[in-house]
């Protein structure tokens, strides 16, 4: 018996490097995301953006605006008729500013939609178009938390939280969260141990997100978490299986020091805080999932999360200028997969592939310019009417 279902599109991107140049990147990047729209062909699109604005947010959130404008004026979006957007621009209040921005298209052809008032405790029906922007504080239906400070001590301001939303889509209730974790500050740091100091800082920080999903006021639902974990791979030992046998140089010139991993005259390695340079730095990660084996951060929550087999590249930390020609590797971490499309595991049979719409795990513009993330998206058919099924 074949089961009816809606076919949505998940992406997420961090998108705080095309603020940096956006009279090129704004319009390149969204021509490249509206490709994907056009060829994927879904009814429900779910957009998760990470640092809005970009780093230099006090200059670059009015370029915020234009990138809204671009997305709801173009001709591929031209038949979504409903839409939502929570932009949490409000950068004065570094209490609650998070940068996140959640974006949410829904296509003419769907007309059982409702989304959750968090106030409210109730479903409200979705009809027309409605931006959230600057304060946010108070709009009902989103759930907006930024991690406490004591999460991640060393860094003196943060940005990172989650922004969640709940859905009943033809019938079926799911919750969709925007995750912003902890970055790693230094290569020397990382390599130290696994799991390193900043994977326990995330891992701490996705367990509480979890739990608290799990044991709040509006009763559990299948959960689909997508946007910048900052998951990285385990640096020790990718430095030991691309230097075992190298000798090691350490290089201090009073202001920067650096370890160089030599064999005889040749430095085949060099990693110094903010830098990770093989002498054959494109051709060793761009393309290759030998790295794969040591991407172990999910690990921790295979329980609780699944994720669809990754068979890209990963998506940071990519060349920013949208000048380079190719779309290389910047030689500054050693490349991750960041940016992922987690699901719980009540949600994992929510979703189905079928002839007309396949689900597909992939990554956006792998040979376009569109800043240091590239967007990742997860296409699939979402069952109808399944109601809201609890874990427990």
């Amino acid at each position: 018996m074949s089961v009816e279902t809606t076919p949505f599109l998940l992406v997420t991107a961090n998108v705080g490097s095309i603020f940096e140049d956006p009279t090129v990147m704004l319009k390149v990047w969204t021509e490249e995301f509206l490709a994907t729209v056009a060829r994927l062909d879904p009814k429900f699109i779910a957009l998760h953006c990470q640092e809005v604005g970009g780093k230099k947010y006090e200059e670059s959130m009015q370029h915020v605006e234009y990138f809204v404008k671009l997305l709801m004026e173009s001709e591929e979006l031209r038949l979504f008729d409903k839409v939502r957007i929570f932009l949490d621009e409000d950068y004065s209040s570094a209490e609650t500013f998070t940068a996140l921005g959640n974006f949410y298209f829904i296509h003419e052809t769907i007309n059982d939609v409702l989304i959750w008032d968090f106030k409210g405790l109730c479903f409200e029906a979705v009809e027309g178009k409605s931006i959230s922007a600057g304060d946010i504080e108070a709009v009902p239906t989103k759930e907006k938390s930024k991690f406490p400070q004591d999460f991640f001590p060393e860094c003196k301001w943060s940005r990172k939280g989650f922004m969640r939303t709940r859905w009943n889509l033809n019938g079926t209730v799911f919750d969709l969260v925007n995750i912003h974790l902890f970055h790693d500050a230094s290569n020397f740091v990382a390599m130290e141990s696994y799991p390193s100091v900043y994977s326990k800082t995330r891992q701490r920080a996705l367990e509480y997100t979890l739990n608290r999903f799990h044991t709040d006021e509006y009763g559990v639902a299948p959960l689909f978490l997508f946007g910048d974990f900052n998951f990285r791979t385990d640096t020790q030992a990718v430095v030991k299986k691309l230097c075992d046998g190298l000798e090691v140089v350490e290089i201090n010139n009073g202001k920067t020091s650096c370890l160089e991993f030599k064999d005889k005259d040749t430095v085949v390695l060099t990693l110094g805080k903010k830098e990770f340079r093989h002498n054959n730095h494109q051709a060793m990660f761009l393309d290759q999932l030998w790295l794969k084996e040591f991407d172990k951060e999910m690990d921790d929550f295979c329980m609780k999360l699944f994720e669809f087999p990754i068979h890209f590249p990963p998506s940071y930390p990519f060349i920013e200028d949208s000048s380079n020609e190719n779309s290389d590797y910047m030689e500054t971490r050693c490349p991750a997969w960041c940016d992922r499309v987690l699901l719980s595991q009540s949600a994992r049979p929510l979703v189905h592939g079928d002839g007309e719409c396949n689900i597909e795990y992939g990554l956006i513009g792998k040979t376009t310019c569109m800043g240091d993330h590239k967007p990742i998206f997860l296409l699939g058919g979402l069952e109808q009417g399944a109601g809201r099924i609890s874990c427990c």
